[in-house]
């Protein structure tokens, strides 16, 4: 098979041409601007862009086998398939969720609101985020809600004891600090 590069003027009424992603061959019938028609050999006219197609000589039409084709859709499905990076035991025990309470994360109006409202927006948070977590069966969530003066995480106490099959404990230390709750949801089957 002898191929060029494809490009309008390279390409002409009588050519043999064959299409680059398929099995389709023919002669060229029609140019006009970029698009060629193509008669097929199975004597049916088919309109291509210039580059979706290469001239080939002679007469003879190239024959290509199933197995040749398959190998190459599987040699391209595997070259797809990306490798996901095995897990260190840390990594597998890291929450699967993260949920930033201070409010600075939460919106951007925070300067004009009262405390009580602050506070009222995070737990708001905090329960639609649990919600979240135990309808989407997410086992370990953790709640960052910061050190301050402690207000916030003893109203997370009160609401996660609110709920049967979550047990909260505080959350790693080296990552968080004193200022995370972790949370594991218990699945009910």
């Amino acid at each position: 098979m002898n191929t060029n590069n494809s490009n309008k003027s390279f390409f002409r009424v009588g050519d043999r041409a064959e299409a680059i992603d398929d099995l389709i061959s023919g002669t060229i019938t029609q140019i006009e601007g970029g698009v060629v028609t193509l008669q097929t050999d199975d004597g049916f006219p088919m309109n291509f862009e210039t580059h979706e197609l290469v001239r080939i000589s002679g007469e003879t039409p190239i024959e290509i086998s199933n197995a040749e084709i398959s190998r190459v859709k599987d040699e391209e499905a595997r070259s797809k398939k990306r490798r996901r990076p095995a897990l260190k035991p840390k990594e597998r025990n890291a929450p699967k969720m993260e949920v930033d309470l201070h409010i600075e994360k939460l919106t951007q109006g925070f300067k004009r609101m009262e405390t009580f409202e602050i506070l009222e927006l995070q737990l708001e948070t905090a329960k639609r985020q649990l919600d979240f977590a135990i309808r989407k069966r997410i086992q370990k969530v953790v709640f960052i809600h910061g050190v301050g003066e402690g207000i916030l995480r003893e109203e997370l106490k009160y609401l996660f004891n609110r709920y049967e099959g979550v047990r909260f404990y505080d959350a790693d230390y080296q990552k968080y600090g004193m200022g995370a709750t972790e949370v594991y949801i218990t699945q009910q089957a």
